[in-house]
């Protein structure tokens, strides 16, 4: 099986920067995956504040996360600070993509690339909806 390529946008509208703890460490000292998810998670929380919104709450949309892809790069240890930079785009009707450009401060080096698929949802009705056009334009430029 060929390993996932992401493409790396050129323009990130938000920057986040995180601090690896010691529970998100593994076996094996660094980073686990399930942990860069956690932050991850963390990372999009916080981008979507930047432009008033929640996961719950984006121009009356809710969100679900649809799925992802990562690119490990390089280790990430206990105590290091890493930034997330994040853009939203490649719109579809009813979802978008998240990019994340992941480094770490110290010495820029390349922690992951990732993407996650959101799809916009009514939790009310239970269906997905529409991506709310004033989210979008936040991203056109």
């Amino acid at each position: 099986m060929a390993r996932i390529k992401l493409e790396i946008p050129k323009k990130f509208h938000f920057s986040t920067r995180i601090r690896v703890r010691v529970t998100d460490l593994n076996y094996g000292n660094h980073l686990g995956n399930d942990s860069l998810l956690s932050l991850m998670h963390q990372a999009r929380v916080d981008f979507l504040q930047h432009f008033g919104y929640t996961e719950m709450n984006v121009e009356g949309a809710g969100l679900i996360m649809a799925d992802v892809a990562v690119q490990y790069k390089n280790e990430a240890f206990a105590g290091d600070e890493l930034l997330f930079e994040l853009t939203a785009y490649d719109f579809s009707v009813t979802s978008f993509d998240l990019f994340y450009y992941i480094t770490r401060c110290s010495d820029q080096k390349v922690i992951a690339l990732a993407k996650t698929n959101m799809v916009c949802f009514d939790y009310q009705n239970r269906k997905m909806m529409d991506v709310p056009e004033p989210f979008k334009k936040h991203f056109e430029n």
